[in-house]
């Protein structure tokens, strides 16, 4: 980037900040995946209006923005991949408005996800979807790659919370999409087409999230298996039992032991799988379901079946679940997270899938996650200084898409396609469905300013870890 174009930046920007130092662009650089992207320039936005002329500036002089949050992606959506401006929108978090009465959370792209779920609940309100990463992610982070999270079961996931926004462009115009209102069907759903959208079409800067009344009580229950296909197969018939839990969570052998190693709780890491399940609602039903849902798991073959009595015995269950991510960062230090997802009826043949490809690349696969909807966490576990170990893991990960299509599912349920997911585009989308959404990129940014590199592949293009 030349001199005068920062220059013209810094003036810009008068409310936020424009780092230029090479320890300041470096730490930009980098997400929760791989790979690392110098910026030529980060700006830390306050105001919207500043905003809307940076990318106008931007616009005419071909200049890449990278929005960007607080960079948990573990897909690699906020890389600055052909440099320019990162837009650190981490520090717009100034509106954070309860409206009780209209049931709705009006918040700007800053605030932490977890901030959300606590002022609505001093309104007896809950905002559902909940990443595990809510308590250090944004919500416009969660906004542009339409994060989930365990509650996802029952509630859905961020797109089925956001109801209004407010965007920038790629031209530098400030749009509003949707509104305060439930229902809306005036055109096209602009709204649901910018999430999701991973910072490529338009940078949110304000939100309408939906909320609703928090249930009143909760019950956990723990299953323990001897198989993990059985556990696989006890989650569908819990869900076609007349039951929806708010939770439904899977933990394989190889989890229970990492968490058992980094902190012990008296997990049966004899056992090959886990499924944890919370039941919300009105006291009495929950305290019914559960008694139902014990009995589906003895049904289909588990070895024990557990109903936590106090709220720290509860805790001390999902706490469990919780520590699975930096547990197993423990065992070798590169963690590659996918969330390939499956329909529901197919978790018990993925389960065996998932089985083999462990088997066959002789790879470190802990597999957990949100299993009640399909969507499963393998986590391969590796050294990337070990280029061959590295080359097993490519060809492994590139298994596990390829299974999970092959079996009608998706690359993502929540984690997003930006670097890591952009090779394996066509497998699922094919050749004219991947056209048509270059389409809309197209004729929303046809200077390709916004994010550019991001989702669709190159030409040619391979998911590379081993260099």
């Amino acid at each position: 980037m030349e001199k005068r174009q920062i220059q013209e930046i810094k003036k810009i920007i008068a409310k936020g900040r424009v780092l230029t130092d090479s320890s300041d662009l470096y730490s930009y650089s980098f997400d929760g995946s791989f790979g690392t992207y110098i910026p030529d320039v980060v700006v830390q936005a306050k105001d919207v209006q500043e905003i809307a002329q940076l990318v106008k500036f931007a616009n005419h002089e071909l200049i890449p923005i990278t929005p960007r949050g607080q960079a948990t992606c573990l897909s690699g959506g906020p890389l600055p991949v052909r440099g320019g401006i990162v837009l650190d929108m981490s520090t717009m978090k100034d509106l954070l408005e309860i409206d009780a009465e209209d049931l709705v959370a009006i918040v700007s792209p800053g605030v932490l996800t977890s901030n959300i779920h606590k002022a609505a609940e001093k309104f007896g309100l809950m905002y559902p979807p909940d990443p595990s990463s809510s308590h250090v992610s944004t919500i416009g982070g969660n906004l542009a790659e339409n994060s989930g999270g365990p509650r996802g079961l029952k509630y859905g996931v961020t797109k089925d919370y956001v109801i209004g926004l407010e965007v920038v462009t790629p031209q530098g115009a400030i749009i509003k999409t949707g509104g305060r209102t439930v229902k809306n069907v005036t055109g096209y759903d602009l709204t649901k087409l910018i999430v999701g959208s991973e910072g490529t079409l338009g940078i949110i800067t304000k939100a309408i999230l939906r909320l609703i009344p928090k249930p009143p009580a909760s019950e956990t229950v723990m299953a323990i298996f001897d198989s993990l296909v059985d556990a696989g197969a006890a989650i569908s018939k819990i869900l076609i039992s007349g039951i929806l839990p708010s939770k439904l969570e899977l933990m394989d052998q190889a989890s229970m032991q990492a968490v058992e190693d980094y902190e012990p709780l008296g997990l049966p890491i004899n056992a090959e799988a886990m499924i944890l399940i919370e039941l919300d609602g009105h006291p009495v039903a929950v305290r019914d379901e559960a008694k139902h849902v014990s009995k589906v798991c003895m049904d289909v073959g588990a070895r024990e079946v557990k109903i936590p009595q106090s709220q720290s015995e509860k805790d001390e269950v999902w706490k469990a679940r919780k520590l699975v991510s930096p547990a197993i960062v423990r065992i070798k230090p590169t963690k590659i997270s996918e969330d390939a997802t499956v329909p529901r009826s197919k978790i018990p043949e993925m389960c065996r899938r998932l089985q083999e490809i462990k088997k066959k690349y002789n790879i470190h696969l802990v597999i957990f996650g949100h299993a009640g909807d399909g969507n499963l966490h393998p986590n391969i576990i590796a050294n990337k200084s070990d280029k061959e170990e590295m080359k097993r893991v490519e060809q492994a990960v590139t298994e596990i898409f390829q299974s999970a299509i092959d079996l009608g599912g998706t690359l993502s349920g929540e984690h997003g396609i930006g670097t890591m997911k952009s090779p394996f585009m066509k497998m699922e989308l094919g050749e004219i469905g991947l056209e048509m959404m270059k389409r809309i990129k197209e004729a929303w940014d046809p200077n390709n300013i916004l994010n550019p590199g991001e989702i669709f592949p190159e030409p040619g293009q391979k998911l590379v870890l081993s260099e």
